[in-house]
């Protein structure tokens, strides 16, 4: 995987250079020196990201039923407001 640095004058003189060195790994992009974006290919992306999940497509994953949650019930008791 290639690291490329661009400034951001480099990057929109010629984005389409940009979005062909992502290919290779991450562009970035930086404003006065310091890095202020990144550009990933979509697979890059999602690799890091862990794709696009539903909470419950994660809450159907198999074994979570093996696992013992029992938490202990809380009462929570009303109070009078203290204005004072």
């Amino acid at each position: 995987m290639t690291i490329t640095t661009l400034s951001s004058r480099e990057f929109n003189q010629d984005p389409s250079r940009a979005k062909k060195t992502a290919a290779n790994g991450p562009v970035f992009i930086t404003d006065r020196g310091k890095p202020a974006h990144v550009l990933l290919n979509i697979d890059d992306y999602q690799r890091i990201s862990g794709g696009h999940r539903k909470i419950s497509d994660i809450l159907a994953m198999p074994g979570l039923a093996d696992i013992e949650f029992d938490p202990p019930r809380v009462n929570i008791g009303i109070r009078p407001a203290d204005f004072s």
